[in-house]
Formats: C-alpha cells, structure tokens, sequence
C-alpha cells in the first residue's frame, strides 16, 4: 500500500496524525501520547492520547448516565440503532478492514473478513431484539401466576486483544446494546486505532438516530491506569475480558472481589484429531488454515494435531509441503497468506517454543526461523513452524500465541483401519489432557468416531467439530470454552442473557394468601 493509499483509508476513518483515546459523548484525551507503528513495516501510522484516570471517571460516569436512558428505549429501537450501525460497518468495510490490516498485521481477506463479522453480528443483534424471551411458570398456588423476564444490566466493560481488534467488540456491544445496556471499551494498546474508527461510527448512528453517543464509549489507555479502574469501578456491573489465562485470572480475581460478573475468553490449546478414516485433503486444508492463519495468533488457532499413527507420515509429508508453499510477506499484497506477528515478544516467543520442545526431545519438521530481507522488513515475519511432540511436555501443554503446531501421534501403527476406532479413546485422552479448552475438532468418516468426540465422553471444549477445523467460528453459535479458558460465552445462541440480569415475578391475583409449600402462619 502507498502512502496515499494509506492517507486515503485513514481519512476515510476520520483517523487524524493525533488522536483523543477517550469518549463519552465527546472525544477527550490529555495523557501519554501513544504511537502507533504498523507491524508490517515498523512504520508510524498515528498517534493516540490516552486517557488519564480523572478522564476514565468522567467517561464511565457519563456511559453510566447514558444507560439509564438507554434502557427506557424499547429494545426493537435499540435494535433499529445497531441495524443502522452495521450498514455504516458495510458501507466502510473495505477501509476499516485495511486499517485492521495495517493496524494488527493480518492478511486484507481476513481483516475484512473480521469487519464481515461484525456486520453479521449486528444483524443478529437487530433480530434478537425482538426476542428477548422471558418464561412463564405455572403457580403451586391458587390465584397466582409467575414468570421470568429479563432487564438490562448496565454498563459493559469490553478488554478486547489485539488479534481481533474490532470483531470482539461486537460480539458483546451489538448483543448488549440490543439487551439495554451501554458499552465502555477498553481496546489493546497495540490496536487502539480500529477502535478510534469504529466510535466513530457508533457516534455518528447515535447522533443520526437521537440517541446518546456515549452508549459505545471508549477509553485507550495503560491496564495500570484504565484497565485496573474499570475491574474495580462498580459502575461496571459485568467486564468481559479476552486475552491470555493470566490476564484472565487477574480480571476474575478484581472484578470477583467487588461480586461482579465476568466473561472470559482466554487461552486456547485446539487439537485437531485425525483417524484413519479421515479425509486427509480436508483434514491438511483446515489444518494449515487454523494453525498458519492470522499467523497462529488466533485465540482458535490449532496448535496440536493428534494423528493415528497409520497415518502420520503422510500427514507430516503433506502439511511440511503445504507450509512450504505458504506465501509470507506484506499482508496488503495480494496472495500472501502470512503476514508478520504482531511484535517482538511474539517473535521470542516463537523461537523459545521452537528450542524447548527440541530440549524436552521434540523434533522440528519445518520453519519456526526469523525472515530478514527487503521482502520482510521490520524484523517480524517469521516461517511457521511444524515439530513432532508429545502431549505431556511443559511446552505442548502451553500455548504459544504464535504460529508453532505440534504433531502427536496416536494409536498403533500396525492396527488395521477397521479396528482403529477401538482406539479413538486415546486420542480423546491426549485431545482433553491439556489445561485449556476452547476449541476442538476431530477428522472422520466414521460415525462412531465422531459421535464419542461430540459426547459427554469425548472433547472437553465449548466447541467441537467434525470435518471442518478449530478456527473460522460463526456467529449464530455461543462462542467461548471450558476450564482455562474461562467458561464465558459471547456472540450467538442465548448468550445475550450475560448481559441482562433475570427477574422471577408472582403476582397474586386472588383475595387469599396461601404460603408456598403449605406453610401455615396465621397471626
């Protein structure tokens, strides 16, 4: 991309040289200036003011006053709000998608794809705000009746993380707004920018629409100076979080301690089985999208195959070929499939994943090196990386957020096609026998194999699949994954019920009083 071009998305965002990180109904920011640098190149594209901590509480208060008016709109309006938020996200996609692109390092196809999703999101959002369902349940009393319904909540504190530097914030502010709730959002420093852009759209359909802006509120700053305060501001009634499981353990621990709601999208250690009854041309497909795809800085992103033996030499020949043939370099260009990490701790983190697993007696198949050259300026574009590993190492049972897959084997190599299905339990050990549990797949023909991996007694993720991969997940379902990654759930299904909070009503309607139970008091 020239710098033309790029002036052109930037100004097509109303991205300044110089921008306020802060708002609440108006832009605001006196704090450390912070710069933004592309990790394609290295090269500057803006700088940001962050917020002081006097400016967070100006803004959480004002988010604050603007959700008590919100939650008198009627929720199909709220929803006419967001339907008119994502045709602004259609009408900007392909600008805001490069400036995911320049901002975060992910190839064009997928950053607008990232803004598709959050299109699709607010189209989901406008129809559920028609669907906010309550129940009604039937009275062991005489003249009496009891439902259940649902209130908006209050303020939503959104953490979101660099790889997905737009996509997450509409997973929870599309649903919440439609729920009753505003928005305070807290982006990665790294990626403050996409952030700036997308306030900005979401100020203007409020402002078009009558309603208050501050409803989607932001604030950019440090985690010492914004991030913190927003886990312990009670005006925040629910933070949801995505970044590492330490990162999650800290929000759970401050927003735990004043009793208030959490949701968790954290690490991710996605498996991928392979049984002999696969069919190895899809199972090679997924399997280099999830682990090679946005540079295996997804939080879905594959990170161990755990293959029959009969079958892992020709799936290690294979996936060594198709790595070989990944094309790494600029991400604006078309053809790249790989663009660079996201920084320099990525970058270490890569190559000491690479040395430990050999220390701990793995075996590096391809890649996992530094790529220095005019063609990969700015020191972070790295090949990926294949090794053969075993499940128990310290390594493997980590994740690395960077583009390392592990290849386990499974099984005996001499056990006929036919009787490998015997066998599929230890590949479900292996897939479950990791602290993480977000995403799961498992490649088969054979109807027995994957309906164990979809039961109680197979995969321990929130999702699991069958002949497709572990990353690229839709939003009509509940997204989010068990134990260490937090157990939250955001985007489809009923997921919107986090953002509310459940009323159970009886109302009398007869002239007596009996007591539930058949308790007798009479005074």
């Amino acid at each position: 991309m020239t710098y033309a071009a790029k002036q052109d998305v930037l100004s097509a965002l109303g991205i300044e040289d110089s921008n306020p990180g802060g708002f609440g109904g108006d832009w605001t920011g006196s704090g450390h200036p912070l710069a933004v640098q592309s990790p394609i190149d290295g090269s500057r594209i803006a700088t940001v003011a962050q917020v002081t901590e006097d400016e967070y509480d100006a803004i959480a208060e004002r988010a604050h006053r603007a959700f008590l008016e919100w939650r008198r709109v009627p929720p199909p309006r709220r929803g006419e709000v967001v339907r008119r938020l994502g045709n602004r996200l259609r009408a900007n996609k392909e600008a805001l998608g490069a400036l995911v692109t320049l901002e975060m390092g992910k190839i064009r196809t997928e950053g607008e794809g990232e803004v598709q999703e959050m299109i699709d999101v607010c189209d989901f959002a406008t129809g559920l705000s028609r669907q906010l369902y309550g129940l009604t349940m039937a009275s062991e009393r005489p003249g009496h009746h009891m439902r259940e319904q649902w209130h908006p909540l209050g303020v939503v504190g959104v953490v979101s993380a660099f790889n997905f530097p737009v996509a997450v914030w509409s997973w929870n502010a599309a649903v919440a707004a439609v729920c009753g709730d505003a928005i305070l959002w807290k982006p990665a420093s790294g990626t403050p920018l996409t952030a700036i852009a997308v306030t900005k759209m979401a100020e203007a359909v409020c402002r078009e629409s009558g309603v208050d802006p501050a409803v989607f509120s932001l604030v950019v700053g440090k985690g010492s100076v914004v991030g913190d305060r927003m886990l312990r501001d009670r005006r925040v009634p629910l933070v949801s979080a995505t970044g590492s499981c330490g990162v999650g353990r800290r929000v759970a621990q401050v927003v735990g301690e004043r009793l208030g709601r959490t949701i968790l999208e954290l690490g991710g250690n996605n498996a991928i089985v392979v049984t002999p009854h696969a069919n190895m041309d899809l199972a090679v497909r997924s399997i280099v999208f999830g682990a090679v795809g946005t540079a295996g800085q997804r939080c879905t992103s594959t990170r161990r195959v755990i293959a029959h033996r009969s079958v892992m030499d020709e799936l290690a020949e294979r996936l060594v070929r198709a790595y070989r043939n990944v094309r790494i370099g600029n991400p604006l260009e078309e053809g790249v499939l790989m663009g660079p990490v996201v920084n320099q701790q990525a970058v270490d983190d890569l190559l000491a994943a690479r040395r430990r697993v050999v220390e701990e007696g793995g075996e590096i198949l391809y890649g996992g090196e530094r790529l220095n050259g005019p063609d990969h300026p700015g020191g972070l574009y790295v090949t990926p990386c294949i090794a053969a590993a075993e499940n128990r190492y310290r390594i493997v049972q980590e994740e690395t957020f960077a583009p390392i897959l592990y290849l386990i084997g499974y099984g005996d190599a001499a056990t006929s096609r036919a009787d490998s299905v015997e066998e599929i339990g230890e590949a479900v050990d292996l897939h479950n026998g990791v602290p993480q549990g977000l995403s799961s797949a498992i490649f088969t023909d054979h109807f027995r194999e994957a309906e164990l991996f979809l039961s109680h007694r197979g995969s321990d993720c929130g999702i699991a699949n069958v002949n497709i991969g572990t990353s690229g997940a839709e939003i009509g379902g509940a997204f989010g994954g068990e134990k260490e990654t937090g157990g939250g759930r955001e985007s489809g299904s009923d997921a919107w019920k986090a953002y509310m909070r459940r009323q159970t009503n009886t109302v009398n309607w007869s002239t007596d009083l009996p007591l539930a139970q058949g308790v007798e008091f009479t005074a």
